[in-house]
């Protein structure tokens, strides 16, 4: 036994430590993980741990007005006991070492529950405890270890953030310089013999060395950083071969025309920027047109309940939700606005933001962020800010509730480039030493032209235009998927289970019998009550047909998933859901659904559905089950067993009366051998879609906000659903096709590069041509396929 500090996580526990690398791990995870840091380049963690908490002397004083609290609360989007959440804007985000330090600040300060990163946008999100750390501490731990945020009041303030110019900036600099040097070259291409200009021929080489100087230090400087950043993290990045082809051209020009050894490759160096700048422009501008994240944002399917001034309810789309209006939050549902609460007993969870899951009470008058979860009784609010999309996006995404569902095709992409880079590296050198034995005058355009046609960019983009264009479409068809991940698992997938009820069973058609007492007035406006709080499918078709228009307040309400709910005014209570839980004794089959109901402990009698299903079920299980293994998971009895029989397959395993833990257990033994598609309502199947592999809740005028599912889709379109997994198919083809397309490109653009016929210039042309060229293809690739959901 030992006391020795472990040199990962820093405990002192009397644990036996593991031994390794002359350190001391109290556990082999510690172990592990810190193999991880160590084999990716990641070791200087380490060292930023050591160093965190010390402030720079340029940052010193610098956030001085994050302590006045009404700046704060401009900046801070959530603030609810004793937890903030700050969204803040990283400059310096830049390669995968930045994402596991800004990822892990919790290792840095106890006070930081959680962070999360957004690679593209460059920002990051930090729930924190305000009882050790607040917001300019955290700003300044941040800037300490070099990932000091870009912090602008203007910019919260407005309605949008301010554009990013400076590549615009950068292109018009190296156009610039480009133009002004072929114009001065001209002398040299066509050698003219003329007294004043070969007079004055040094005076032009100097002119074009002058233009040259911005183009590397300005316009081209984002390469060297990339460079720099990844060598120091010990990762090859695209960048790589790119900053040593800039530096090669301007260091072996700026020697010539020193020493007078000729005019140099300043015109292949100034285009070779100018182009490469126009190549990142173009992806930027199509990436930003293709965004399937503000695609799903826009159609993002929350529907509310809104009161009008009558009192009547309707079901709206959640953008349409302004400021003023009164909305209905009913148990288990996510608070979509901040909000105050106007009746009801709100306790809210708030894990959904922060990871903690203790509930918080409010009392009528109170605000409520959005993102929180009532756990109680139907709730009436006031919206006080209009929705915001971005925001629920990511909750969603958020990685407290996020399970290692992670695709290994981002990893097979990840790899060709880091191959591709040491390979490019390797043929570049290899000939380059073959020209500088053979004529030496060559080497250097072999050398550089080699460095830029070869670059693998064309390989990175393939993954993410195709999956974000198919992303974009399906959203245009009512299939909102978290992230592109999702897409790639949709693609393995090869058995597909359903939930019944509220799955594939319509609330909208459905027939409901009552058998058994009379129900007084007084009952039956307790059990609408009980109803109206309760987002459950059945709950919300029997809700819907009750004649009472008398609503009570609850002064208490539970919901037991998978058994029922329970209402209670002063002292009487009204209980719903199945036999068992209402305490009904002796036979209870019924060949259709039914929900039984008892009051103060005494059985009135049941209600019984008798299900519709939607349209093209039959349809839709005969197309799925031609690829793959169909079942049924269901929570109501078998009475429909033999009608679903009748529309699956002879094979197709069917089992009823599954408890929510039953439902995760057998899909959790089902992804032995199989890749697992489940299609719930998001409620009850909750733990099932969060094991899948592939979780989609299917949508029907309810607010199904949940991050159990990866997917979400419109109840209309689930005939449809045969024809979305194929089209993830064909998009992994799309990927593999183009990965071909850039291959074949690169092969053929290298023999001529190692040969000397290639000229550096053409090579930068050719290079964002090749990029633009795997755009085109694969967004008339997935529009092409795209098509076929019409």
């Amino acid at each position: 036994m030992t006391n020795t500090t472990c040199y990962h996580c820093g405990d002192q526990c009397g644990k036996q430590h593991v031994r390794f690398d002359e350190r001391d791990f109290c556990c082999n995870g510690c172990k592990t993980v810190y193999e991880i840091f160590t084999t990716n380049g990641l070791s200087t963690f380490y060292d930023i741990e050591a160093r965190a908490g010390t402030t720079p002397n340029a940052i010193e004083g610098k956030y001085n007005f994050l302590d006045n609290l009404e700046i704060m609360e401009k900046l801070v989007e959530f603030d609810e006991g004793g937890v903030q959440v700050v969204n803040l804007g990283i400059p310096s985000i830049h390669c995968s070492s930045c994402i596991w330090v800004l990822e892990n600040l919790n290792r840095l300060h106890k006070g930081i529950s959680s962070s999360q990163v957004d690679f593209p946008k460059k920002t990051i999100r930090v729930a924190y405890r305000t009882d050790t750390i607040s917001l300019k501490a955290l700003v300044l731990l941040l800037g300490s270890i070099g990932y000091e945020p870009n912090i602008s009041l203007e910019s919260y303030n407005k309605k949008q953030a301010g554009v990013d110019r400076s590549l615009i900036y950068k292109l018009g600099v190296a156009g610039f310089a480009f133009g002004n040097v072929m114009l001065l070259s001209f002398p040299e291409y066509f050698e003219v013999e003329e007294f004043w200009l070969d007079q004055y021929k040094p005076v032009f080489r100097w002119l074009m060395f002058a233009f040259s100087v911005p183009v590397v230090l300005y316009a081209g400087k984002d390469y060297f950083i990339s460079a720099y950043k990844g060598l120091h993290s010990k990762l090859l990045n695209i960048d790589v071969p790119i900053a040593l082809g800039i530096l090669t051209l301007f260091l072996r020009s700026t020697a010539d025309i020193m020493f007078d050894l000729g005019s140099g490759f300043f015109d292949s160096l100034t285009g070779l920027v100018f182009f490469l700048l126009l190549g990142k422009f173009f992806q930027q501008k199509t990436y930003a047109y293709l965004s399937f994240e503000r695609d799903y944002k826009s159609y993002f399917p929350i529907a509310v309940t809104r009161l009008k001034e009558n009192g009547v309810e309707e079901n709206v789309q959640i953008y349409k939700v302004k400021t003023g209006d009164h909305i209905l939050v009913r148990n288990q549902e996510i608070i979509p606005v901040d909000c105050s609460l106007v009746n009801g007993i709100a306790e809210i969870d708030y894990s959904f933001v922060t990871g903690e899951s203790r509930p918080v009470t409010k009392e009528p008058g109170e605000k409520m962020f959005a993102g929180g979860k009532q756990l109680g009784g139907v709730l009436e609010v006031e919206v006080l800010k209009s929705v915001s999309q971005s925001y629920l996006t990511q909750l969603w995404a958020n990685s407290v509730f996020s399970k290692d569902k992670a695709s290994q095709f981002q990893t097979i992409t990840d790899s060709i480039g880091k191959r591709f880079t040491i390979a490019v590296l390797t043929i570049a050198t290899l000939a380059t030493v073959y020209w500088l034995i053979y004529d030496a005058s060559m080497a250097l355009n072999v050398f550089t032209a080699v460095l830029i046609i070869a670059c693998p960019c064309a390989i990175a983009l393939a993954a993410p235009f195709t999956l974000g264009n198919m992303l974009r479409i399906f959203g245009k068809y009512g299939f909102y998927l978290k992230n592109t991940n999702t897409l790639e698992r949709l693609a393995k997938i090869n058995m597909v289970i359903f939930d019944k009820t509220g799955t594939l069973t319509t609330t909208h058609r459905d027939t409901i019998l009552y058998e058994g007492m009379e129900l007084t007035e007084e009952e039956t406006a307790l059990l609408k009550t009980t109803l109206r709080a309760s987002n459950h499918p059945l709950s919300r078709s029997l809700y819907d047909i009750l004649k009472s228009n008398e609503i009570m307040t609850l002064d208490e309400f539970q919901e037991h998933t998978g058994k029922g709910i329970e209402g209670r005014v002063k002292d009487h209570s009204m209980k719903v859901g199945s036999a068992a839980y209402v305490g009904k004794q002796g036979s209870m089959t019924t060949s259709n659904t039914a929900v039984y109901i008892s009051s103060d402990a005494h059985i009135k009698g049941k209600f019984v559905f008798k299900n519709a299903y939607r349209d093209g079920v039959g349809q839709l299980f005969g197309e799925l089950a031609q690829r793959m293994q169909l079942g049924i998971l269901s929570g109501d009895n078998d009475g429909e067993r033999q009608q679903l029989q009748h529309l699956l397959a002879a094979d197709a395993e069917m089992l009823f009366n599954q408890k929510p833990e039953d439902k995760l257990n057998h899909i959790k033994k089902k992804q032995e051998h199989h890749n697992v598609l489940m299609v719930g309502d998001g409620l009850n199947d909750a733990g099932a879609l969060a094991q899948s592999d592939v979780g989609v809740a299917v949508s029907e005028n309810i607010n199904v906000f949940s991050p159990a599912c990866d997917a979400i889709l419109d109840a209309s379109q689930l005939n449809k659903l045969p024809r979305l997994i194929k089209l993830s198919k064909k998009s992994m083809r799309i990927i593999k096709l183009s990965f071909l397309l850039s291959l074949a490109y690169n092969l053929v653009g290298l023999y001529f590069a190692v040969t000397g016929q290639l000229q550096p210039v053409i090579a930068a042309i050719l290079m964002p041509l090749s990029s633009i060229s795997i755009v085109a293809f694969t967004t008339l690739g997935t529009n092409w396929v795209g098509k076929q959901l019409k």
